[in-house]
């Protein structure tokens, strides 16, 4: 269940808390070994690493799940490392590759050296801490180097969102009603992320929205059963037109933003 906070202009979503036990259930897998060695070369992600960082940098994911991008980033040529706090998941991972440089840890508070190194991917994971993200924040400025860069994504509060918030088609979110052990996450307001980032010693290169399909199947239900078809099938035809949508519709739909930040030298 979505709720628009009006006070905060965000979009509040109800359901199960992301403790690291819910982590671990979700990440679940019994082909784990094919996930994490399934990320191609046509990701954002390398596009976008490679625009910013040398080959053989240190690059951190910091909240790495399954840990498919770490594998990722190390095939293309950077020295990956990463931190998750679902203990399970950590254990499998290590088991399949003992290779990979990954551990169990918190974001808040990371297990490594200042300026240990040049680079931070956080792939959905600010928003899901009720109490706000500017300790996370704090930790990437205190590992990432001076003149490093930190890769953040998180669910937008879309324009196609901000439309529905204004024509009140979520319910108001009501704070004193909450349980806090119901919260999953925020969609956030990129500029209000922007500013938080760059008050805490961050400068903005870049706002890039995401997968404008999906925020318009999630949010559009007359359209969701053709477009979640579009969106699942492994047709060559329906993967150019999911990617022609995407394209076409992720500034206005997008269901999520990566925001490029540099650490202030």
């Amino acid at each position: 269940m979505k709720y628009f906070d009006k006070k905060n202009n965000r979009l509040v979503y109800i359901s199960k808390s992301a403790t690291p036990e819910f982590w671990d259930e979700c990440w679940e897998d019994e082909n784990l070994k094919r996930t994490i060695q399934g990320v191609s070369s046509r990701s954002f992600v390398h596009k976008k690493t490679g625009q910013y960082l040398k080959l053989g940098s240190k690059i951190l994911e910091g909240g790495c799940g399954r840990g498919q991008y770490v594998y990722a980033l190390q095939k293309w040529g950077y020295e990956a490392y990463g931190v998750d706090f679902a203990p399970e998941t950590v254990k499998k991972i290590t088991a399949l590759f003992p290779e990979m440089k990954i551990k169990e840890g918190d974001v808040r508070a990371l297990p490594y050296d200042d300026s240990f190194f040049e680079g931070y991917w956080s792939f959905g994971v600010i928003e899901h801490f009720y109490e706000g993200f500017e300790n996370i924040a704090s930790e990437m400025k205190r590992v990432v180097r001076p003149g490093g860069c930190v890769f953040v994504t998180f669910p937008a509060f879309s324009l196609l969102r901000r439309m529905k918030a204004r024509f009140k088609m979520f319910p108001l979110f009501d704070e004193q009603k909450f349980e806090k052990e119901k919260f999953y996450q925020f969609a956030l307001d990129p500029k209000s992320v922007v500013k938080q980032f760059e008050a805490l010693g961050f400068v903005s290169r870049e706002v890039y929205a995401l997968d404008g399909i999906k925020g318009l199947k999630d949010e559009v239900k007359f359209l969701k059963p053709l477009l979640q078809y579009i969106y699942n099938s492994k047709l060559l035809s329906m993967k150019v037109l999911r990617e022609v949508i995407n394209r076409v519709f992720r500034k206005f739909s997008g269901h999520s933003v990566l925001c490029v930040f540099e650490v202030k030298k």
